[in-house]
């Protein structure tokens, strides 16, 4: 059986999540932390999560070479559509919105998430520019038809039903803005949309609940 190996805070192990549940694919879940420990560097060459450990003990990380794995290894319920084009736009938006969205608004996580120092102006107004490239980029791809690349669910939406949300959230701490603007309606009700699938609102709210568990107990 597959492992997937990471901790339920991660969008990215929650896209992978959503991959292994769409796909029926048989899982058990590993708690993993990031870390350059030499036992952690040994399954994940950068001690990153998510990774995969498959039944014969070799791993595998970086989720969308793992999303690209999983569709190799087990054809059923394939998250590509035939067409040689589509299947190049749905690369496309995962690209765009993991390199020209998600990363950049990263640089915004620590402050707004974890109690750490408001990021710089600098930093801020960098973040601001790279952010509205991407955006407008994701925007002219994106088609929400009702799934972030057309009709069909594909790996875009294991990606974006992550990651828009951490976004907006990071830009509204920090900015106090609504990053999407105008394209809020349009972004929220695909959400809502999406969020109704059954391998979307287990994987979310198997993560609601992680996270509640970790809050300590008040006395």
């Amino acid at each position: 059986m597959i492992k997937l190996c990471g901790v339920p805070l991660s969008n990215y192990y929650n896209k992978v999540k959503i991959a292994l549940v769409e796909k029926e694919i048989p899982f058990a879940e590993e708690a993993a932390n990031i870390s350059q420990s030499p036992e952690m560097l040994a399954r994940s060459p950068l001690g990153k999560i998510p990774f995969i450990e498959l039944p014969d003990g070799s791993t595998l990380c970086e989720s969308q070479v793992i999303l690209e794995y999983l569709d190799d290894a087990f054809p059923a319920h394939p998250m590509l559509p035939a067409d040689q084009l589509e299947r190049a736009r749905i690369r496309e938006i995962c690209t765009i919105l993991e390199t020209n969205v998600e990363l950049v608004a990263r640089r915004l996580y620590y402050g707004a998430f974890f109690g750490g120092p408001v990021p710089s102006d600098e930093v801020k107004k960098e973040v601001r520019r790279e952010l509205k490239k991407g955006l407008r980029a994701l925007r002219q791809r994106a088609r929400f038809a009702p799934f972030i690349a057309g009709d069909t669910f594909s790996w875009a939406d294991c990606a974006a039903v992550n990651h828009l949300p951490l976004v907006a959230q990071a830009v509204k701490v920090i900015f106090d803005e609504d990053v999407y603007g105008d394209w809020s309606p349009a972004i929220d009700a695909y959400r809502k949309a999406a969020s109704e699938r059954p391998s979307v609102r287990r994987v979310l709210d198997e993560r609601k609940a992680w996270i509640a568990a970790q809050k300590p107990a008040k006395s």
